[in-house]
């Protein structure tokens, strides 16, 4: 079965390499040391959003909060506003950053989009477009610029991305529930990866800070069922799995390679099940919604 997902997957490693010297040209707009910042988006922007937040925190940049667009308070104080949006149509962000005065920039892939009208900054990322409805290379494309931002090695992730492809996931397929668990910015990553395969593959799965798994989320897991874990596991996690029989899924890969075993992994799992992971059920390229929402 071909779909365009699985060609936009492979595209990855390339993308990023392209992200990051373009991160270069775009440093002006993209949050400056000290800033405070907010990241906002919807869906899977938002996971991205999450991940770039705990990285520029890590790294004793500035403090940055991660919000689901529709969710970001009134009233509390920015220095900038970091906005991603895939289609540039998002109603939640268009709403927002109308809203909102503080200095904004907007990643996208569609530059003429209405989101270049109410952003101060516009950073497009046209090579990165899809055109399956789901989420995979722009996503990671606009994580690896910010990381590349923060003075990351794109390249060594790109060479980890390559491995990634090569990796056989049909050993996960027969599983019958994926817990995904990651910790400070792979917890980003592990909500996505769980989006991914309830989007494409209409099939179940969690997401957790790694940290709060066995504060009861390690009760669903039993034999057969995997626990896929982004990033270093945390100590004491592979024994823990062991004893409930469920399998623990985990690689020395970068997090964001991980991340496209996963994307894989969906994709696989939604081929097994005779879906069309280009079109999910339900789903549309961007949710533009017919009136205002409070």
């Amino acid at each position: 079965m071909s779909d365009h997902v699985s060609a936009e997957i492979v595209s990855q490693p390339d993308l990023w390499r392209r992200a990051a010297g373009l991160a270069r040209g775009v440093s002006d707009a993209l949050p400056q040391a000290g800033e405070r910042v907010a990241v906002v988006g919807c869906g899977t922007s938002w996971f991205m959003a999450m991940a770039y937040a705990a990285l520029r925190e890590e790294a004793g940049i500035g403090e940055t909060d991660a919000f689901a667009a529709s969710e970001m308070p009134t009233g509390r104080r920015y220095d900038r506003i970091v906005a991603i949006t895939r289609s540039g149509t998002t109603t939640e962000v268009l709403q927002l950053l109308r809203r909102e005065s503080t200095p904004s920039v907007a990643l996208t892939a569609v530059a003429d989009a209405p989101i270049r009208d109410v952003a101060t900054h516009l950073i497009p990322l046209r090579f990165a477009d899809e055109r399956s409805v789901v989420q995979t290379r722009f996503a990671t494309t606009t994580l690896a610029l910010l990381r590349a931002s923060l003075g990351h090695d794109m390249d060594t992730a790109a060479v980890d991305a390559e491995k990634a492809l090569q990796l056989p996931v049909a050993s996960h397929l027969d599983a019958p529930q994926v817990t995904f668990l990651g910790r400070g910015w792979t917890v980003g990553l592990a909500h996505e990866a769980a989006l991914k395969t309830r989007e494409a593959a209409q099939f179940w799965a969690e997401a957790y800070p790694a940290m709060d798994y066995r504060h009861g989320p390690i009760a669903i897991a039993e034999p057969g069922r995997l626990v896929w874990n982004f990033g270093e596991p945390i100590e004491g996690l592979a024994d823990d799995v062991a004893a409930t029989g469920a399998s623990l899924v985990t690689s020395d890969l970068d997090p964001l390679a991980q991340l496209v075993i996963a994307q894989r992994f969906a994709v696989a799992l939604a081929h097994r099940r005779g879906l069309d992971p280009d079109r999910p059920r339900h789903l549309s390229r961007s949710v533009v919604l017919p009136t205002a929402q409070p």
